[in-house]
Parts: structure tokens; sequence; C-alpha cells
């Protein structure tokens, strides 16, 4: 047995830290909770200088996929992690990965997938990747995540296929525990082995086509030839398991059978509840109750023979599922145990339990009741086969509370601003608007939101809606934006609102707005105007610029505003394309190897200029009449013109390390040091709306970044030559808009 050592980590730590032993060529990931903590330690670790991964944030978690595919290619060993709506992006990727037979290993902490939006564990993501092709491994502890992603590599490249290793998010990987791990690392990385691919993209001598166009039959074959491996891994995983134990001294099964030789009773159950089953079957064997439990270490390939081995001496089989297969009368857990026992000619009746949705608590008395159920069953109780455990019952009287009134047509047009194009110019020009008038304005969002003090969101979106007369449509992107104004079953807009997830809300909100002028055309609805707005932010326009850029390219008539805060904040902030270069989140830390985030922040208003839209502007809340002018404008191309895009330096005290009452003179000073210069682009030429060198106000970049809790180390010595080169940066994009606000044409 290899030496060992004991540390005290949670389950998304330890696959970390894992892929750290293994040191794994490249991570291409993308953060979405619960799953995001793996990226962030294995980050923590680099910046200490303890491997040589090299991580690489994606836009999103589809190009996560395709940077890992990338990488296999080439012959690297590659690891990703992620889940639910971010592994569903992304799973379109997972069959190309596997019938190209491209070994690497991909961790899911297994979490609802919305909508409604829910960030907490159940089953409802790995079930969608049963048809993928890859073997799928499940992890009952932070011990098994450890062990499992070790295993899983070498059982990937012993039968060249992709490896998940799934286990319960928030339960299994946030929770920690002490828990033994190699104590060297080449141990590690010798029990793997070096390992040579059959084939590489990178072999320029021996060149190979990898993903031809195939018809049938050589379709035909080259599936059968995955199901093959997938049929040959049935003995590598029991191989490679008991090699584990030699070294280890840790045993893993694809299936862990407990008290089932003389159960009446038994209940199968996955991942962490596995150990609360065992306690109330304990306690019930204690009092003489023939009860049982058995758990999976493999989904695939699934272990039928096994099972129903396990299961051959129960009366009754209680399958309870963390998600549901609707309209198949149970979850795709119960739906194999069923075909397993038929295929094996048991007629034992198998009830399906749907269970802890969205991370609901399963307790030791909900196992008891469980097997109580089953129990009764046997008693010829009229208990159903297929039911769901844990609901309650709504009240059916209960009316719909309306906490404040709607913004409508007739109170939103206090006629405080007036935009039309001058014929001379062919700009638009702005009259009203004052601070005063501005006041006549309703708020359509509501007091009662739960952004944290100091938060640039709500004050940003309502200074833009301020401007905006006449009916309003919002469209928030996944964010804190969002979440923290809508917590069921209140929410905070006074007007009507539909949310979608980053990658896409703008294409969305597109949907909406052509809707809405077919449903005009056809007299279904109303003459009049409605202002559609997109709020995105928290790194949405990285996931989503596919989208927004389409949007913008068909030119439909919204505004899509984007509220920059610099990073993927509601997930705890990780770096964002937007986030400055050198700053310091969870994905870009600052030690001895590494000095926070490597690029450059990236200018999206000029992206979104490339696509010719009929208004960009950047705001910013210290200056309020320019925000005002630049709102009412963007309302008025958008209902007129076409797409207009505004965007706004959004304060997050939380995340930034600032003081929250000094947000207001953080964002001067970005504006100040130019890093978040203030514009606009009409039809396609450039205005400067505020110079701070007319005014004397040009500062350096450092002096705002001296403000900041995030950047305050690149001010200090070591970093000058990073700084520098931000410092270069800035001024060349400052120096390009000032040369297109010189030139008529630009």
């Amino acid at each position: 047995m290899q030496a060992q050592k004991t540390i005290f980590e949670s389950g998304n730590e330890l696959a970390a830290y894992a892929a750290k032993q293994i040191n794994y060529h490249i991570m291409g990931y993308f953060p979405i909770t619960p799953s995001t903590q793996i990226a962030e330690h294995l980050d923590y670790l680099k910046a200490e200088g303890r491997h040589d991964v090299e991580l690489i944030p994606a836009d999103g978690e589809h190009g996560a996929a395709g940077i890992c595919y990338g990488g296999a290619l080439g012959g690297g060993r590659v690891f990703n992690a992620t889940s639910a709506n971010g592994l569903l992006y992304a799973l379109e990727q997972l069959p190309v990965q596997s019938g190209t037979r491209a070994p690497m290993v991909l961790n899911i902490a297994c979490r609802t997938v919305s909508g409604p939006l829910s960030i907490k564990g159940d089953h409802s993501d790995i079930m969608y990747t049963l048809n993928a092709g890859w073997i799928i491994l499940f992890a009952k502890d932070p011990q098994a995540v450890y062990d499992m992603n070790i295993m899983a590599l070498k059982i990937a490249e012993r039968v060249k296929l992709p490896v998940i290793v799934a286990f319960d998010g928030f339960f299994t990987s946030h929770q920690k525990r002490r828990t033994q791990v190699f104590e060297r690392d080449s141990d590690v990385q010798s029990f793997l082995g070096s390992y040579k691919p059959a084939f590489s993209a990178l072999d320029c001598e021996s060149s190979v086509t990898i993903g031809a166009y195939m018809n049938e039959p050589d379709l035909l074959n080259n599936k059968y030839q995955l199901h093959l491996a997938m049929e040959e891994s049935r003995n590598v995983i029991p191989e490679v398991f008991a090699e584990y134990e030699s070294l280890t001294g840790r045993a893993y099964a694809v299936t862990t059978c407990s008290y089932t030789e003389d159960a009446e009773v038994v209940l199968v159950i996955l991942g962490s509840s596995y150990d609360t089953a065992m306690v109330s079957a304990d306690k019930l064997r204690a009092e003489g109750r023939k009860v049982g439990v058995v758990t999976l270490g493999a989904l695939r390939p699934f272990p039928a023979a096994n099972l129903a081995a396990c299961l051959k001496n129960a009366k009754a089989v209680i399958v309870a599922d963390r998600q549901d297969s609707y309209g198949a009368g149970g979850g795709n857990l119960s739906l194999e145990i069923r075909a397993a026992l038929q295929d094996a000619g048991s007629c034992t009746p198998v009830l399906s339990r749907v269970y802890g949705l969205s991370g609901r608590d399963f307790y030791v008395e909900d196992a008891a009741a469980m097997f109580e159920e089953g129990f009764k069953f046997l008693g010829a109780s009229t208990v159903r086969r297929f039911d769901y455990f844990g609901t309650y019952e709504g009240n059916g009287e209960a009316n719909t509370r309306q906490f404040f009134a709607p913004i409508t047509e007739e109170i939103s047009r206090p006629g405080i601003t007036s935009a039309a194009v001058n014929a001379s110019t062919g700009k638009m020009e702005v009259t009203g608007g004052t601070l005063t008038e501005i006041s006549a304005m309703p708020k359509r969002i509501a007091p009662g939101h739960g952004a944290c003090p100091g938060c640039g969101i709500p004050v940003n979106v309502n200074l833009l809606l301020k401007a905006i007369e006449g009916n309003v449509v919002l469209l928030f992107h996944t964010g804190c934006g969002m979440v923290v104004t809508t917590p069921y079953p209140t929410t905070s807009f006074r007007v009507p609102y539909v949310h979608n997830l980053f990658q896409s809300g703008a294409a969305t909100l597109s949907g909406l707005v052509e809707v809405f002028h077919q449903r005009q055309k056809r007299g279904e609805i109303p003459s009049g105007d409605i202002t559609f707005v997109m709020v995105s932010g928290d790194g949405g326009m990285d996931i989503g610029m596919g989208p927004s850029i389409g949007t913008a390219l068909r030119n439909h008539c919204l505004i899509m505003f984007e509220y920059d805060n610099g990073g993927y904040m509601n997930t705890g902030y990780q770096l964002s394309y937007a986030t400055p270069m050198g700053a310091r989140s969870s994905t870009s830390h600052v030690g001895t190897a590494q000095s926070g985030k490597a690029g450059f922040h990236k200018d999206t208003p000029q992206i979104m200029a490339g696509t010719n839209i009929p208004y960009i502007a950047t705001v910013s809340e210290h200056n309020p009449v320019d925000f005002i002018r630049k709102a009412a404008k963007a309302g008025e191309y958008s209902r007129r013109h076409g797409t207009a895009y505004v965007k706004a330096l959004s304060a997050c005290p939380l995340n930034w390390g600032d003081v929250p009452a000094n947000e207001a003179a953080v964002i001067e000073a970005s504006v100040n040091c130019c890093y978040h210069p203030l514009y606009e682009i009409e039809h396609g030429v450039t205005t400067l709306t505020y110079n701070p060198e007319d005014r004397g106000k040009k500062i350096p970049v450092s002096q705002w970044f001296e403000m900041m809790g995030r950047t305050r180390h690149l001010t200090k010595p070591g970093h000058a030559d990073m700084l520098e080169q931000i410092q270069t940066e800035v001024d060349r994009r400052w120096a390009r808009l000032k040369a297109r606000h010189s030139c008529e044409v630009l």
C-alpha cells in the first residue's frame, strides 16, 4: 500500500486535489453552481505553484467541452466540471467525445435542471447523460469523489471512452470530511502510468482525419464498437477498483448491497442519501424489521446483473429517484431496475418514489417512511407503485397578492423626456430628463429587493428605466440582478418580466418582440409601443455573446443593457472576460506563481459596434444626466430603428473589495482613468460625451486600482510590469476612441 495522509476537504476540493495530483494538461471550464469550486480550488493550487494544469476559462459550457475535446484529440489528459443547465448546454458535445473515443474526465456536481431556476441538488441533470456513450461513476461521499477521479482516468484510457464522476451537489460537493489521499503525487501518476494515444491530431507524420462524415453502414459499426468498449468496461472497472484497493485499502464496487440476503423490503438509492438510508436500516434491523439498502457506484455501464443478484430475495423493492422521467411512471433509475429484474425473470414489485428535488433534505425518518410503504404494499394496502415523496398540499383558495400597483401606460408618461432625430445632423437629440424631472417617473423595480449594500445593479437599472417613457417589458439573464429581485413567490417588478438563461436571453427577447409586432398586425392586441429591455450582467455577455450578436445582426427593436460588474458574481466571483487584467478572483488567484487574471478586459461596446446596430452607449451612475440622456435615446432608437446597446460599469463591493458608501467615487475613478470611457455611437459615428483630460481629471489606472481590494496588489512592488501593460492597453483604447471622435465617419 502506498503512503496516505489525511486532509479535511469538500468533495469539490477533492476533485481538484485529484486533478492536481494527476497533473492534467488542461482544464476547460465555465463556472456554474455547485461545481464551480472545483475550478476555483484548482486555480488556487496553481497560484501556489503546486501543479502545471492549464486552466482555460471558456465562454460557456459548450465552449468548455470543446476545449477539452480539442485537448484530448491532441493526446492530452483533460479535465472538466459542470452541473445542471451547464451540462445540458454542453450535452451536444458528449456524444462527439464518446463517438470519436476521446478519453477524458468530467465531474458533475448534480443539480436541479431549471426552470424554474433552482441551484440545489438532485439528479435531474445526470440522467440526461445516460445515452451519451460515457461511462458514469457515482460517488456517495467526498472520499469517493477523490478516489473515483483518479480511477476514472485510468478506466477512460483503458477502454478509450470518456468518464463522468457524478456526486450530489451541495451534499457531497460542499461537505467537508476527513479524507485519505496519496501523500505523494508521484504515486498517483505511477498508478495511472503514461498515456500513449492511438492517434493524435498533432501527429503530422501520420496525419489522421477525426470526426469524418459517416453514413450507414459505417456509423452502425462505429456505434457497435462504442457498445463493445462499454461492455469491455464491465470488466475493466472492477479490475481498476481492485488495483486501487491494493494501493489504498479502500474498496469500491459497481453495486453495494447491505442486508439484502434476507431483506423483505429493499431500498435502492443513489449518492449521499445512501448513508442516511443505512442509519435507518440499522435501526429497523435492530427492531427485527427485515430491510436492506442498495446503492450504485456506476450508472454506465448499468450493472443490471449485479442488481438482480442483490435483489433476488426481496419481496418488494423501493427505488428512490431524485428526478422524474415525466410520464414514464418513475425516474430513470426505477425504469432501469424494473427492466433488469424483468430480464432476470423476477416478478418482484418495484415501487418508485420521487424525492429530494431541488436539494430537499432526506432524513433517517424519511428512509424509514419509505421502508414502511414497502411493508404496507406487502400487506395488500392500497399503496401506489409510483408517487412523489414529501409533497405538500397547497391552498387552492389562495389569491395571488399584488404588493404594488403595476406601472400603467398613463403613469409611465410624465412627459419628462423627448427624443427625435435632428434632420440636419442625423443624430438624435433629447429634451428634458433633468434630475428634478425624472423624479416624476415611478420606479419599475419596487423597494424590497435583496441586493447587497452598495450593489450597482438596482441603481443602474432604475436610472435606465427612469428615462424610458411608456410601457416596458423586461427580460433578465440569470445573475445577481435576477436572483435578488424574484425570490418566489414574490417579485420586485411592477412591469412584465421574463427570465431566461445567460446563453438564451437575447434570442428569447427577440422572439417576444417579433410576436408583439405580429400580433399587432393581426389585430390580436392593441396598437401602441412597448420598449423591450434585456438586462444582462455577471458575465452574461460572455456565454450570451453569440445570441446577442445574432439578435443585433437581425436588428430587433429592443435594448440590450449590460450592468458590467466585472465577473461571475452570482456564483461567487469567478473571472469573466470583462474582469480587469490582474484582478484577483476565485479563478484568478494571486500567489507566487500567478498574478490574477492573465488577459485584458473585453471591450463589449466595440464588439457590438461591429454589428452596425443604430445605437451604442456607455454610461456611469456618477453622471446621471448623461446616463438619462443616453437611456432616452436608446429607448427611441429601439422603438423606431432597431437594436440599442447600453453598458454601465456596475459596482460590486462584496467582490471588488471596496466600501459600499464609496461606490460612486469608485465608478467615477474608472471613468477618469479611461478604463470605462463615456461615449456613444450613432449609426457608426463615435462621439465622446465626457473627456477627463479636458476637465483636468485624468488619472492613472493605478489610482483606480488602489481603491479596490481585488486590484490593490497590482500597485505594490512586484507587479509593475503587469500594471504597465494594463495602462498601455487602456491608453491605446482611449487614443483610438479620441481618433474616432475626431473623425466624422468613425
